[in-house]
């Protein structure tokens, strides 16, 4: 029996089986986009750890930055004796968000918690209730979380009944026939229908959706909805949590759109490892709540401050942004490649910057999703040494995540190894 299977059968007996893990492949170490396991097999890693480490696994400098950290000291609790780590972070969060709005910040450890915080800071300002997500979208596996995401299987099911007065609606999608005004429409059924707009706090979106399966929301629908926000005074909580720290090309996605959210909910990619999570929004908004209303015993855990000031920094140096763009760009040259070669098992692929898709169906229809070769591709790619990630309401997309800092001839190996996974198996 193989090291990685002898610690497959120890995590089984002693992990609740809802906790499952995509492969058996038990980490020894990770640099840059390149992972080695217990038995010394190395991975080119398009994952990233669903977009966490943007800057790369063990980047030296946030490595070095969290070291002096821990020699000084590893936990106060930030709300009962706080540093000045997590002042200057929020000072650079406030000032880098979108908008011309004074903003504040409060500091959680998941995005899950991002979002229940975001929603508590609507209600609390808005003085109502109601709040409405999209069909596909993914929010987290807390309770509230939950019950505003819009994806069933594995996340919903089982686990209801969830909180009152949420409400979903579809999510623009070009490709699957979903427009803007379909979206606009079943908007405004939902006032006329389930909820008046003087009962709803907020409407919360992804800019680019997740696990929904990475299709962008289009520029003028966001403008659209800022503007329908506005109107009714509902306060517009963008999701950056995947998104978020030059994922897309820019430090947050929602700046494609040009507006200014009221909330924005970041984590994931905010540290580069570490856990930390967050909501920047307008200020008048965020003193809604009352002293002890908002944060946690680890919130904004001072390793992670420190990694997350260092984040910063490195996306500015080392131009992440730019990187983005380019690995976008290469990703899809490449994929684009294979579509014209399957066409009828790779529907379409999609980027925004370094959020790249691939969606796999039947016999050229869009409406015949083909689950069973994504799940064939993200297992062979394990065997071949990629380490892929799927998504989707439908489970047929393959989305791409690679480190920022990305070498493009690693890209390049990584694709060449997908190519031959493609080849084996259709």
């Amino acid at each position: 029996m193989s090291k990685n299977q002898e610690l497959q059968q120890r995590k089984d007996a002693v992990f609740a089986r809802g906790m499952g893990n995509m492969a058996a492949l038990y980490v020894d170490k990770a640099r840059n986009n390149e992972i080695w396991d217990v038995e010394g097999r190395r991975y080119i890693d398009f994952a990233a750890g669903i977009a966490v480490v943007n800057t790369g696994h063990s980047h030296p400098r946030i490595q070095a930055a969290v070291a002096a950290q821990l020699e000084r000291f590893s936990h106060t609790c930030a709300m009962v004796t706080p540093y000045e780590s997590v002042v200057e972070l929020a000072e650079q969060l406030v000032a880098l968000a979108p908008g011309n709005s004074r903003k504040k910040a409060m500091f959680v450890t998941t995005g899950a918690e991002a979002v229940e915080n975001a929603v508590k800071i609507a209600r609390a300002h808005t003085k109502r209730s109601g709040v409405i997500a999209f069909n596909g979208g993914f929010h987290g596996r807390t309770n509230l979380a939950m019950g505003l995401t819009g994806k069933v299987a594995p996340y919903k099911a089982g686990f209801g009944p969830f909180p009152g007065e949420i409400y979903h609606l579809p999510y623009p999608n070009a490709y699957h026939g979903v427009t803007e005004a379909q979206s606009l429409k079943a908007l405004d059924e939902l006032f006329h229908c389930d909820i008046e707009p003087g009962r709803v706090a907020a409407i919360i979106i992804e800019p680019v959706q997740g696990e929904g399966g990475f299709y962008p929301a289009p520029p003028s629908f966001l403008q659209q909805l800022r503007a329908l926000c506005d109107q009714h005074g509902i306060l517009l909580i963008c999701d950056e949590i995947q998104t978020g720290f030059a994922r897309t090309g820019k430090l947050f996605a929602t700046e494609y759109a040009g507006i200014e959210p009221d909330l924005m909910t970041m984590a994931k990619g905010i540290a580069g490892g570490f856990p930390l999570a967050g909501v920047v929004g307008k200020a008048d908004i965020m003193d809604a709540a009352n002293p002890g209303g908002l944060g946690g015993t680890y919130a904004a855990f001072p390793l992670a401050c420190a990694a997350a000031l260092e984040v910063l920094k490195i996306i500015e140096e080392e131009q992440l942004c730019a990187k983005a763009l380019a690995l976008g760009e290469l990703m899809n040259k490449r994929l684009s490649e294979l579509q014209v070669r399957y066409p009828r098992h790779i529907g379409q692929v999609r980027n925004l910057g370094a959020m790249v898709a691939m969606e796999l169906i039947h016999d050229g229809d869009v409406d015949q999703p083909n689950p069973e070769l994504t799940k064939a591709i993200v297992a062979k790619g394990i065997e071949q040494g990629v380490i892929l990630l799927s998504c989707g309401v439908r489970g047929n997309v393959i989305r791409f995540l690679p480190p920022l800092t990305s070498p493009p001839e690693v890209v390049n190996e990584g694709l060449d190894l997908l190519e031959q996974v493609l080849a084996d198996l259709i």
